[in-house]
């Protein structure tokens, strides 16, 4: 995209947000390197309910998790996995450089509509419209192959984890903007005599929304300055990429399998993506009916349930899931194991759960079974140095996220000192066909 004027530059200068000049939290070093296989457990069905959604922190589950299983997407299996974890903060580069890239894009979209709307005759408007959907096209490639190489540059060492995630945010964005030229380009085709849409541009903005995903839009609102720091789990392979953070009382979770992803394949229908999705996802499937929007070759599925909301995206061609969006509410999230240990007048409990997911450190007094807020709680991995990961609540909770390897929980309140070492995370339950 062009540069822009000085001018617009110095107003993105003057508009962007305070807090992104402010001290970043403390940044946690990258764990190293290690190889993931994790294979599912054996999960039990879930019983349906058919109760209203809840959102995000509320306490109000009405399944019963004690059996139940959400599985999720992981690189593949027996994949050389790169595995790390930072705290995100505000960063006043990666904004400005995101709101640079954001109004180049909107300027282009602009000049887009102009040269359609002046177009002579319905004939030239036509061959315009069909020329900017061809030129979406090419750049729905581009993004495709610019997001496959981040992927691959990441796992072999060669770009940083704040690097990546930048990257990805940029792709993000990028499809978002190329998606709302797609519905301006739609709504001019529509004004124009004789000319419909073509079904390929419905077709191209499915493909864009492959893009997108909840970690990606958290790490965007953190480097602005529009939400506190927050710790970013990232896995990466040579075809794959897995975020996950803990945002406002819920996981979120997002995964791009380009293994599992035919770019050339055939046409999928809503009714079989949602049976992919379903014996993919069969617990999850079990609590709400699914619902399909897509058209071509990608169909995008979304269970929105009880306790949080699955979102799919399935392949025509290979017919599997190659995009999963997870949102899951922390006070029911089932797939953890408790370890505990007594010391010092402190009774600690950490929920393990598999890597990347979300554990739960809980600090109560050794008498009297109350919660003790203010302690410090730290982790350690691989037998690394100790790094803090916060002070319990008034409930005696802290949350992070598990990683891929064994670890070490120490909770501190000077000169008490209680540790948890050994923990293993757990396996990831996978879908049902992700063996």
């Amino acid at each position: 995209m062009r540069a822009l004027p000085i001018a617009v530059v110095a107003v993105l200068l003057l508009v962007a947000p305070v807090a992104g000049v402010t001290a970043p939290g403390a940044v946690s070093p990258s764990a190293g390197s290690v190889s993931s296989a994790d294979s599912p457990p054996v999960a039990t069905p879930a019983q349906s309910a058919d109760p209203p959604v809840t959102t995000a922190g509320q306490t109000m589950p009405q399944i019963d998790t004690a059996n139940l299983t959400l599985r999720t997407l992981s690189t593949p299996v027996g994949a050389s996995t790169r595995v790390s974890a930072y705290t995100r903060g505000p960063d006043l580069g990666s904004s400005l450089g995101f709101a640079t890239a954001d109004t180049d894009a909107a300027f282009e979209t602009a000049a887009v509509v102009d040269r359609i709307e002046r177009a002579e005759g319905g004939v030239e408007r036509q061959q315009q419209i069909l020329a900017e959907i061809n030129r979406v096209e090419r750049a729905e490639v581009a993004l495709s192959s610019r997001q496959a190489e981040a992927f691959s540059a990441h796992a072999a060492g060669e770009i940083s984890d704040r690097e990546l995630v930048d990257e990805l945010v940029r792709v993000a964005a990028t499809a978002r903007e190329y998606d709302e030229r797609l519905d301006e380009i739609d709504a001019l085709a529509e004004e124009t005599d004789g000319f419909s849409s073509p079904g390929r541009l419905d077709e191209l903005q499915v493909a864009l929304q492959v893009y997108e995903g909840p970690v990606r839009d958290r790490a965007l609102a953190t480097a602005r300055g529009q939400s506190s720091p927050n710790e970013l789990y990232v896995a990466s392979s040579q075809d794959a990429v897995v975020l996950a953070t803990i945002v406002d009382g819920e996981y979120v979770r997002e995964v791009f399998r380009t293994d599992r992803w035919d770019r050339g394949g055939s046409d999928i229908s809503n009714d079989v993506a949602i049976n992919v999705t379903e014996e993919a996802y069969p617990e999850t499937a079990a609590l709400r009916e699914p619902d399909a929007f897509g058209a071509g070759a990608v169909q995008r599925i979304t269970i929105p349930h009880e306790i949080g909301t699955l979102r799919t995206f399935v392949s025509g061609g290979t017919e599997q899931v190659f995009v999963e969006h997870q949102r899951i509410d922390l006070s029911a999230f089932p797939d953890s194991d408790a370890v505990t240990a007594t010391g010092d007048g402190f009774n600690v409990t950490v929920e393990r759960t598999y890597s990347g997911g979300p554990v739960t450190v809980t600090v109560r007094d050794e008498e009297t079974g109350e919660p003790v807020s203010d302690v410090t709680v730290t982790k350690s991995v691989g037998g690394g140095d100790s790094q803090a990961i916060g002070t319990t609540d008034g409930d005696g909770v802290v949350r992070t996220l598990s990683p891929a390897e064994t670890y070490r929980i120490t909770v501190v309140d000077e000169p008490r000192v209680v540790v948890l070492g050994d923990i293993d995370p757990l396996p990831t339950p996978r879908p049902v066909d992700d063996d």
